[in-house]
């Protein structure tokens, strides 16, 4: 809980589509201004791995992800789910909520609704 707690409060200070990946109480990767959120993961995965290298598995597993917004489909949480991480947390409220509910309870993975958004542009 208190990665999630962590990622949430530092997504709020990333612009657009913002995605943060955290664990230990650090951020292991930030995503930002693509698009849409799946490139967003994507992005803070690789920024992780191209950082830390070896490391990045390590600090992928288990990691928690903080979305700005709600994930309108599955494949942005299925893409840190894939990385290795481990909790959600979102604001929901997509028509396809049930599709990312889904996708991290097949995954094995923990996600909260907070029900506010920090996306900014």
């Amino acid at each position: 809980m208190q990665n999630l707690i962590f990622a949430w409060k530092s997504c709020r200070a990333v612009k657009s589509n913002a995605i943060v990946l955290a664990k230990g109480s650090a951020t292991v990767g930030i995503g930002m201004g693509q698009v849409n959120r799946v490139d967003s993961v994507r992005l803070a995965v690789e920024k992780c791995r191209d950082a830390r290298g070896d490391d990045a598995a390590g600090l992928l597993a288990g990691s928690a992800l903080a979305s700005d917004a709600f994930f309108p489909f599955a494949d942005g949480p299925q893409a840190a789910i894939d990385a290795g991480s481990t909790s959600v947390i979102q604001p929901g409220g997509s028509k396809r909520d049930a599709e990312v509910i889904e996708a991290c309870d097949t995954g094995g993975v923990s996600m909260v609704f907070t029900k506010h958004r920090h996306f900014r542009h």
